[in-house]
């Protein structure tokens, strides 16, 4: 069983592919094929795809019984101590200087709690205990 699958690729890539394999979805093509047509099925998705991305899933030997080949793909298969995974690249959070670093106020207080002055555990603020005394 072959899988191919395409995105944002030209037509004429499209109408290559269903001569060999069936378009099961827009941009999803299944199908039975040697390993001959298989790689030059692929030689032609890489040489026509353009802009576009192209995600190849084919039958192997071995204990997956699969293996994957991506052209122009974010994401990258990754040999693991014999199984094939697919690496997902992580976004880089980017360190803007205008932000203060370390814990705001609020979460402070949230994990600390408040503490009084004199060393105690006291949670009412000034304002608080002075108007219940002057009830």
């Amino acid at each position: 069983m072959t899988v191919i699958i395409l995105t944002a690729c030209p037509e004429g890539l499209r109408g290559h592919l269903t001569q060999w394999l069936l378009e099961i979805s827009a941009g999803v093509y299944v199908g039975h094929v040697n390993s001959r047509i298989r790689h030059r099925l692929w030689s032609k998705v890489i040489e026509m795809a353009g802009p576009g991305r192209a995600l190849l899933v084919h039958q192997q030997p071995g204990e997956q019984r699969l293996s994957f080949q991506v052209h122009d793909h974010h994401w990258q298969p990754v040999d693991y101590d014999g199984i094939t995974l697919i690496r997902r690249p992580t976004e880089r959070k980017t360190y803007n200087p205008a932000l203060p670093r370390g814990w705001s106020k609020a979460s402070k207080r949230r994990r600390f709690g408040r503490r009084a002055p004199g060393g105690g555990t006291s949670v009412a603020s000034p304002e608080q205990s002075e108007g219940k005394s002057g009830s």
